[in-house]
Parts: C-alpha cells; structure tokens; sequence
C-alpha cells in the first residue's frame, strides 16, 4: 500500500510513480516512502495541494538561494519572457548573456574573464575536464591525458563527470564504461586528531591533515605531471560525498603545486558557490583563483538550469586560431538561455542591493547558536559548519537504521513540516538565505525532533 502524508494528493502521486522516474531514487522504496505532490513555493516553505507546508532546509537540492517565488526574480524572468525567450548562441548573442559573463568576470577581478555556458552541473564539469585536455594538446602537450581527483569528490554523473567522483554509489555499476583517474587523499576535517581541544590545537590540526592530503598531489605530480591535465576539486566542502570539510590552506597548496608542475587546477564550485560558504566563490577564502571555475545549481536561483565553465585568457587563446580544429567544438541547444540568464542577473543584483554576504554572516551566527543543542549532544558527531552549510554525523550502530536512516529521516522530518535529506547519516542543512528568526527556530527544533525521533 503506497503511503502519502497527504491522503488527497494519492491519484497524483500513483500517476507519476507509473509515469515519472525519478532521480536519486530506488523507486520501490516509495511503496513505503512518502511522495510529496507540490503545488506551489514562497519564501523558504513549499506546500502541497492540501496547504500542509514544508521549510525547504535544503534549498531543493542547494539551489533556490532567496527561496520560492522571489518577487525580484519574477518579476525579472517575466519581463524577458516578454523579449525573447531563447536563440542560439552559435553566431548570435544577447544582453542577458553578455551582461552576465561581465558581471561574473568582474566578481573575479577578470582574472576569470571568458565565460562558457551549459544546462546543468555535470555538463559544466564534462566543459571543463574537455577544455583542460584540448588546451593541452593544442599547446603540444599530447602526453597530458590524466587528471586527479579527491577521494569521496562527486562532481555529476555522466560518464566524464563520473570519471572524476569518487563516491560508489554512483559509480560502481558503471566502471566498465569510465575512464580510470588518479584518487588521492581528501582533506576531510574529521580526520584531524584534536577537533576536541583548543581552537589553536583544532586549526592546527585541520591545517596538518590539509597539507598532508597536499602532499598526496605533490608525490603523484612528481612523477606523473608530464601526463597529468588537471586536478579537479570541491572547495572547502565536498557536498554530495558526505559534507567532509577541510581548511583554506588546502586550496593554497594545490594551487601553488599545480602552478609548479604546470597542472591546470578546476574549481567545482556547482553546490559551493554563490554565497554557500561565506564568500561569493568559495575559492576566495584562499585568496588565488583556479583555471577553471564551475558554476551551477544556486547562480539561477532556482529557476531555470544553467550552468558555466569561467576561465582564463591564457587558455582561451589556446583555441584562437584559423583552424577549425583548434576551437573548443561543444555546444548546448539551451546554451546561454535568455530566460535562465536574466534569472542569473536577478540573483547576482539581491546579493548586491540586499548585501546578502554580510547579512549571511549574522545569519549563519543565528542559526549555529540555534543548533547548540545538536553540538552538544552525545549521538552527534563532528558537528561542523562553513557558511551557510552545517552537517553532523549521526552515531548509529545498528546496521539496519544505518542502513534506511537516510529514508526514515526524509519521512519523519516531513511529519515535522520540514524538507530534508540526509546523506546516509549525515545530516546536512542548507536552507535559503532569506529565513526569519521564527524559521530560524522551527528549522533548529524540528531537526532536533527529527533527529530524536529516528535514534529512538
């Protein structure tokens, strides 16, 4: 017997299970796993047909940044709608484009100045692993066919997007079909030995395990630059592998190795960008810049998929030729979409006009105090927080709640007019940046309830 919290919305639930297949799913858990027919979005809450309401801690997936139905976006969105919905970017272009590339290059003081768009966050890294390789062979560095990515890194789940995750439930059932990369140490805060002690014993710490995940890439660049395009990275947090969290020092490092042993270093910054961790680029907190910097998910506001690969001009120049061959031949039927663009525009003038990253500061100071009971709580560990991210490690022993405690988290925090989606027992929270201080409470007890709820 299929169950629905909401009785009234069956006939559009059993439609889509026959008709829908939805993502991340084995769909015969929602035999017994809720299916949530929504209706409509505002501010941070989504609701269903029946009016029974959701706080979206998670930002559908990270990405509705100012929450659903933002008036500014709308309003923006519409008016393009107005103008010119779509055209193609071969041989033509548009304002919303050409004003978003600026806008992005500006934010990093155009040391990033070329701009390559895509739909979605897989497409955006499959841009920039192709982009890394053709760079190389058309500079002559025909060796250059490897890259370098960390353990438990997800980057999307096409064949070379996969290529470079390393999380095996996405990967395993298709490695015949992937191409082998080089798996090094990640620089997971928790593997630090004295996260209990003082906070100079603690950042000391995390910048030891961060510089001895480094030197895992120094001792495979020594012998292996010459085939090595690129290493590929989430900055300072890796989202979709479990939350793992790991100092700025980090990024320095590699930065400085890749310049060293002339390796291009790419920024997946598809969940980490756009104000996610405290800065507009998460990349920032180290103070350099990559040569490649993925963006997705949150820089639409939700509304339309869009993804970009930035860039610098020493690599655009390299496909600046006469010969056809030489040019980076990839293309989107939806690139650089005027209707997804203008969303874009929208978002970047809210962080302007509202200064959202420093209000995000206040915020993310508001919500850390809320969650106090959490961190004090002997079933938690490793309570951590960057930015607008937290996430906690639920101890569990018995192997079958550790086993369905993802399911039985999504189900019980419905229950609790709350969205959220646990990564096996890691407990995230991403919510929009816009939530009041009562949403701030209701997000903090709830999840608290939540949390009391599944151990018991």
């Amino acid at each position: 017997m299929l169950t629905t919290v909401n009785p009234d919305s069956t006939d559009l639930v059993q439609r889509s299970l026959k008709s829908v297949w939805h993502p991340c799913t084995q769909m015969q858990h929602h035999e017994n796993t809720p299916l949530i027919a929504v209706s409509r979005g505002e501010g941070a809450w989504l609701f269903d047909p029946q009016g029974h309401r959701y706080l979206d801690a998670i930002s559908s997936w990270w990405v509705n940044l100012f929450g659903h139905a933002n008036p500014r976006i709308n309003t923006a969105v519409k008016a393009q709608l107005d103008k010119l919905e779509h055209a193609m970017l071969a041989g033509f272009t548009h304002n919303s484009v050409v004003e978003l590339s600026e806008s992005l290059s500006d934010l990093t003081g155009n040391v990033l100045g070329h701009v390559f768009y895509a739909s979605d966050g897989a497409s955006a890294v499959e841009i920039a692993l192709k982009m890394s390789f053709h760079f190389w062979k058309n500079t002559g560095h025909t060796k250059k066919q490897e890259f370098i990515c960390l353990k438990g890194g997800y980057h999307g789940e096409t064949i070379g997007a996969l290529s470079v995750t390393d999380v095996p439930i996405f990967k395993t059932a298709y490695a015949e079909l992937i191409k082998q990369t080089h798996v090094v140490m990640s620089p997971d805060d928790r593997q630090a030995v004295h996260l209990n002690g003082s906070q100079a014993d603690e950042r000391a710490s995390r910048e030891s395990v961060a510089l001895r995940a480094a030197g895992e890439i120094e001792a495979l660049l020594k012998a292996r630059a010459e085939s090595i395009c690129a290493v590929i990275l989430e900055p300072l947090v890796q989202c979709a592998g479990g939350m793992a969290m790991h100092d700025p020092v980090y990024l320095k490092r590699v930065r400085e190795l890749c310049d060293e042993y002339r390796v291009h270093l790419i920024a997946d910054e598809i969940a980490v960008g756009c104000g996610r961790t405290g800065e507009f680029f998460a990349f920032e907190h180290a103070n350099c810049w990559p040569d490649f910097l993925c963006l997705s998910k949150g820089i639409s506001g939700g509304y339309l998929p869009l993804s970009l690969v930035m860039t610098r001009d020493e690599i655009y120049r390299a496909f600046y030729d006469a010969k056809v061959s030489k040019a980076f031949l990839h293309s989107h039927s939806y690139t650089g979409n005027p209707l997804a663009c203008s969303a874009a525009l929208a978002t970047l003038a809210i962080f302007r006009e509202d200064q959202t990253l420093k209000a995000n500061k206040q915020l993310s100071q508001t919500i850390t105090n809320a969650l106090r009971p959490l961190q004090s709580d002997s079933r938690v560990k490793h309570f951590r927080n960057q930015g607008m991210i937290w996430a906690f490690d639920a101890q569990v022993e018995d192997p079958l709640l550790k086993e369905t405690f993802s399911r039985r988290f999504f189900a019980s925090a419905l229950k609790h007019e709350m969205l959220l989606r646990p990564i096996g027992t890691t407990v995230y929270l991403m919510p929009p940046y816009i939530l009041s201080d009562s949403e701030v409470t209701h997000l903090a007890q709830r999840t608290l309830a939540v949390f009391d709820e599944v151990m018991g």
